[in-house]
């Protein structure tokens, strides 16, 4: 098993800039938690810094052999590669643009093919990488039609994906076959998107992936995983167990784990307490990215809402538990009056080892520090530290549940 930290919480949309922010962080986190020895990232690269790096037929081998060689003189393997954000993740309003384009679009193919041919080739640089790689991947991207309308009058999308996704399972067959390295591209559940939970990711699989002979759905489910993201998993009140159960029981390996804490708030009947709370949380909204919240009301009903914005202009009193997609450092279990879903991660460790399913590759996704509120800059001394220390905080879990190491 593989740990590291995924670098989409540095900017950089060219080559140059992300080695720039690679050398400023990543170097720093690995002088502070494995200054010996190479260090897992989950590397991020844009569609834009990719045109520095060539195509999927290979073009331009020369810089990315030398991108290869300068994460392999530096100590940095990029095990895992985060293939969700094709565009720019750091500009001004990301929001709904980071689902763009969806898996229906044939520039969504290209862009993660040429993913896996690099990756395969920076990797084929390094002194300590496996032959095993993940790339995670957005859900499709989010819904052209109502989520309850989805596998009816969403059909023709669907199939659409589905075809762009076995074409890339060959791709990635063909690609394990040239160069003995085994690429699994892995579907990552988002709060609001076409799939959000481990029972949407299951249907499509069964009916629309696996749909050829027993020898091309075995390619599929080779080649095409699942990224769990525990933050995404917490803000749908999914149990974490339920989860892993249903992707092994239906034959569908986890990739990769990303390890993320979302945002919890009790609202309880103290007036002035709830009035504090909806302060601290209101201060999380923030315009660059979207904070899906879902809404546990005492009533038992579940009410969802597509950015934490809507949620605070909705009028109601708060009441119940609400949970925002606002990855917070994993180490801490609240930040001031608010909580975290920090104890997930301790139930996806267990559920893994519950049901005894492998997971290969366990990232570290806290993309946000640097749209936390201000009155949270303090929770670390500086981004590098505060990576570190998460990685540390991963390391101590990771033996409390007794998963083994590599």
């Amino acid at each position: 098993m593989k740990t590291g930290y995924c670098c989409n919480v540095h900017g950089g949309t060219t080559l140059d800039e992300v080695k720039a922010n690679l050398e400023q962080f990543a170097c720093e986190v690995k002088r502070q938690v494995s200054p010996d020895d190479a260090m897992p990232i989950g590397l991020w690269l844009s569609q834009s810094a990719m045109a520095d790096l060539g195509d999927a037929n290979g073009a331009q081998i020369d810089a990315t052999n030398a991108f290869g060689d300068w994460l392999a003189d530096h100590g940095l393997e990029p095990f895992t590669f985060n293939g969700f954000p094709q565009g720019d993740f750091h500009q001004e309003v990301v929001k709904h643009e980071v689902y763009l384009p969806t898996w229906a679009a044939s520039s969504r193919l290209d862009y993660t093919q040429k993913l896996a041919v690099v990756q395969t080739m920076l990797l084929a640089r390094s002194r300590s990488a496996s032959k095993f790689q993940t790339i995670s991947t957005l859900p499709l991207g989010w819904p052209p039609v109502s989520k309850e309308k989805l596998f009816s009058e969403g059909a023709g999308f669907l199939s659409q994906c589905a075809a762009n996704l076995q074409t890339l399972a060959k791709f990635l067959a063909n690609l394990q076959q040239g160069t003995g390295s085994h690429v699994m591209v892995c579907i990552e559940p988002e709060p609001g998107c076409i799939f959000d939970t481990c029972h949407d990711i299951v249907r499509f699989f069964q009916e629309y992936l696996l749909d050829g002979t027993d020898q091309q759905n075995g390619m599929v489910l080779k080649h095409i995983g699942v990224c769990h993201d525990v933050c995404h998993s917490a803000v749908m009140f999914e149990d974490q167990a339920t989860a892993v159960l249903a992707y092994k029981d239906a034959g569908i390996q986890i990739g990769k784990i990303q390890v993320s804490s979302a945002i919890k708030v009790q609202f309880d009947g103290d007036e002035e307490s709830n009035r504090s709370k909806r302060e601290q949380l209101a201060q999380f909204s923030e315009p660059r990215y979207l904070h899906q919240t879902s809404v546990q009301r005492l009533d038992g009903s579940r009410q969802f809402y597509e950015d934490l914005s809507i949620a605070l202009a909705d009028g109601t009193t708060p009441e119940g538990e609400w949970r925002v997609h606002f990855h917070v450092p994993i180490f801490a279990d609240r930040l001031g009056v608010i909580e975290s879903t920090r104890s997930d991660i301790g139930s996806i460790l267990n559920a893994i080892q519950q049901y005894d399913v492998h997971v290969e590759h366990f990232e570290v996704e806290t993309y946000a520090w640097n749209v936390l509120p201000q009155s949270h800059h303090g929770v670390a001394s500086n981004l590098a530290s505060g990576i570190a220390e998460e990685l540390k905080w991963f390391d101590a879990a990771r033996d409390r549940h007794d998963t083994k190491k590599a």
